[in-house]
């Protein structure tokens, strides 16, 4: 009797997924617990495995198409699937010694149709336009699959190794339309919710890094040897913010109805850009989470963004937010925030600039952070204090440890 393969529910409120790219094929064997297909929620990317060994036996739903959880998009024919033997390889006497023949052989190389069944459909249209080959592209995308980002960054890179990029043609003005996913609809909405219902202002500063980073540069390798993690500048700045949470609730707080929340918790959110746009995984009870503690969680966090298997679980609730947009160069932007929340704060590029300090102008590690808030519950006068406060921590870490 065939097993009905169903959307299963891959969190709360979730109640439509997209069918992402299809893993196998219909009539391939399967093994229980095998990944079959990804599912794209409006919050995460996920893989659906096998619930039982057998043969995909009919695909019900195509790649692109929606589905609600407990919808049938596929349907097994159960049986055992067995990995079938190698054939012994023929036994050959070289030199008086014997050996077999594919201890001389050089490792296979991979078939052209699964090259091009690791490529997705978009990179394909890519290496189409810019005559790149897939043995050119490091994959990055789930199971060594070759995204459209993969093509483009490779692309980009021959491209600057020319003096000058030919002009297109003034005939040619081609034009893609390609479904939002929808990840990227929900950040779509999120975004403009935050506009439309929330009075949004944001306010700059900036701090000197000089402290945070001889302390980094002296204790890294301790560090890195203990914990196995990099010491970053994320876990300075989560505990600087829970700080300042602590002195300043209304930014720790949301707006319910015609009432005001406390939090006496602190989640925050980390933003992690992916190719396939914006999420914020949450560090549940940051206030209790040692440096190594958060630096370990937000490179788990990273690598499971990056290989789409962060679970929607991850993703849910946060009480504020931080997002680092100076790990690509940006050196000031104004973040939106991220609704329920009252508060995000914005960290930039680090850059040697000028300063004055004691009447003398001397060259310091400068970065321009930014807080944006919701003026409905906080007033500029807390926005601009609790700004100043992580300044101060900031610059003198010490604060931290000995909580003054």
């Amino acid at each position: 009797m065939a097993i009905e393969l169903k959307v299963p529910s891959v969190g709360e409120s979730i109640t439509e997924i997209e069918i992402g790219e299809w893993l196998k094929k219909e009539g391939d064997p399967v093994a229980k617990d095998e990944n079959i297909v990804v599912i794209e929620t409006e919050k995460a990317t996920v893989e659906l495995p096998a619930p039982e060994s057998g043969t995909l036996a009919k695909i019900l739903k195509q790649t692109g198409a929606t589905a609600k959880v407990g919808d049938v998009i596929a349907s097994l024919e159960p049986g055992k699937t067995e990995a079938k033997p190698k054939p012994s390889e023929p036994i050959s006497k070289e030199s008086g010694n014997t050996q077999k023949k594919s201890a001389a052989r050089k490792p296979t190389e991979p078939k052209q149709a699964d090259v091009q069944a690791r490529v997705m459909p978009a990179a394909r249209r890519v290496m189409a336009d810019t005559g790149l080959k897939a043995e050119e592209i490091e994959p990055t995308g789930p199971g060594g699959r070759i995204l459209k980002e993969d093509a483009e960054r490779v692309a980009a890179a021959k491209v600057g190794r020319h003096e000058e990029k030919p002009s297109a043609p003034a005939g040619d003005r081609e034009e893609e339309v390609v479904p939002m996913s929808l990840l990227r609809r929900k950040i779509a909405e999120r975004l403009v919710a935050a506009q439309r219902t929330a009075a949004l202002l944001t306010t700059f500063n900036e701090i000197d890094m000089t402290i945070v980073q001889q302390l980094r540069q002296q204790y890294q390798e301790q560090f890195q040897k203990k914990y196995d993690i990099k010491l970053g500048l994320m876990s300075f700045f989560v505990k600087a913010s829970i700080e300042g949470l602590k002195e300043f609730p209304a930014l720790n707080a949301e707006v319910r109805d015609t009432d005001i929340v406390y939090h006496n918790y602190f989640d925050i959110g980390i933003a992690i850009g992916t190719g396939k746009g914006l999420v914020v995984p949450v560090l549940r009870g940051a206030e209790r989470l040692r440096f190594a503690e958060i630096e370990t969680a937000i490179a788990k966090f990273a690598g499971r963004a990056r290989e789409n298997k962060l679970q929607p679980v991850d993703l849910q609730g946060g009480t504020f937010t931080i997002t680092n947009g100076g790990v690509f160069g940006s050196l000031l932007s104004t973040p939106i925030v991220n609704p329920p929340q009252s508060g995000i704060l914005g960290l930039h590029a680090i850059q040697d600039r000028p300063v004055a300090v004691e009447g003398q102008v001397v060259i310091r590690p400068m970065m321009y952070v930014a807080l944006s808030y919701d003026h409905r519950i906080v007033d500029g006068r807390e926005a601009v204090t609790f700004l100043r406060r992580i300044k101060e921590i900031m610059e003198n870490p010490a604060r931290m440890l000995l909580e003054i």
